[in-house]
């Protein structure tokens, strides 16, 4: 790379937690140079043990800072795109989580602040760099199966979130399938037209309390002509259930959940094998490092970020229309 490049981290939850950890031991020519957090005395001496010596309270202090090049957004929502405008406007690149916000006018202004720094942005679409998902989005693309016909994606989540992170969240569909509305759009590279979503609360009834559902079915039209359907759930007793299936018109594709092993063991009285791996730090975490190498290398060599700003803008969008299609029960056209 030559030079190192200089980062911020904002946010030092769980998310930046894992990034900044991931920055430091597996790019060596990558510098933590600060860290930002509203609860910066809770987390100083964890940075410390990284290495990570500047730690502030206040994040304007690392878009400030002239030696940092990029910002890792890891903070709350609700200020994703706030922080992105300033941080296109001081000059620094910029690899923000998703969602960029839930409000669709936020989101324009934040890409239009990128697009006039002329700065490079991605969209923390982690799944997107999952070993098994991009060998099917290599498949579809080398003809393998011929056209796609459908794209059914399973994702279902061990235990619930907090009810106060549910009320925050932005809802089921702009949180936790805003990451299938994606993946429906990586394997296809097709825009969703039209969205009917099946929604209820069967797992707690303090979701529901709160304004959010916690299971879906999501049929989705396809601009090329391909159906979609997401089956999400806030609670799968037997694990972190996260599974692709894609028929095609020579042949089909599927995905199956990672284990902790392959092992199986039969006996008279049963077959039994792992349970699939429990939560999304277990089973993703590769893909976290592997984003992380495809947005400095973009840096690097003056590249697109393989997640731009528009991937993460047609998610927020479907996820909207999700929502209304399931207040008003019936399809909703993207256009409307």
């Amino acid at each position: 790379m030559g030079e190192k490049i200089k980062v911020g981290v904002i946010g030092a939850g769980r998310i930046g937690k894992i990034h900044a950890s991931n920055i430091i031991k597996n790019f060596p020519d990558v510098e933590v140079k600060a860290i930002a957090d509203i609860c910066a005395d809770n987390i100083r001496e964890w940075a410390v043990g990284l290495g990570i010596s500047t730690v502030y309270d206040d994040y304007k202090k690392i878009i400030e800072d002239p030696e940092i090049t990029a910002v890792i957004i890891c903070s709350s929502t609700n200020t994703h795109s706030q922080i992105t405008i300033e941080a296109a406007q001081a000059g620094k690149h910029i690899f923000c989580e998703k969602p960029i916000d839930y409000d669709v006018d936020r989101i324009h202004a934040a890409l239009a602040a990128v697009k006039k720094a002329g700065v490079k942005f991605q969209v923390g679409f982690n799944r997107r760099f999952d070993h098994n998902f991009k060998k099917v989005k290599e498949l579809i693309q080398s003809g393998e199966i011929g056209d796609v016909q459908i794209v059914k994606v399973v994702s279902r989540d061990p235990a619930p979130p907090p009810i106060e992170y549910v009320k925050v969240s932005g809802g089921m569909f702009l949180d936790m399938t805003i990451h299938d509305f994606d993946m429906v759009r990586y394997l296809t590279g097709s825009e969703v037209t039209e969205v009917y979503a099946n929604a209820g609360v069967l797992v707690d009834q303090a979701i529901g309390e709160a304004g959010d559902v916690d299971t879906a079915l999501i049929s989705l039209k396809l601009k090329n002509g391909a159906i979609g359907m997401i089956d999400n759930c806030r609670k799968a007793v037997y694990g972190y259930d996260q599974r692709v299936e894609v028929l095609g018109t020579k042949g089909a594709i599927s995905v199956g959940n990672d284990t902790p092993t392959t092992v199986v063991v039969s006996t008279e009285d049963a077959v039994v094998n792992d349970k699939p791996k429990y939560f999304f730090l277990e089973r993703y975490m590769e893909s976290f490092e592997a984003e992380m190498k495809d947005f400095f290398y973009s840096i690097a060599h003056d590249t697109e970020t393989v997640v731009s700003g528009i991937d993460g803008l047609k998610p927020v969008l479907i996820g909207i229309a999700a929502q209304k299609s399931y207040k008003e029960g019936k399809p909703i056209r993207l256009e409307e």
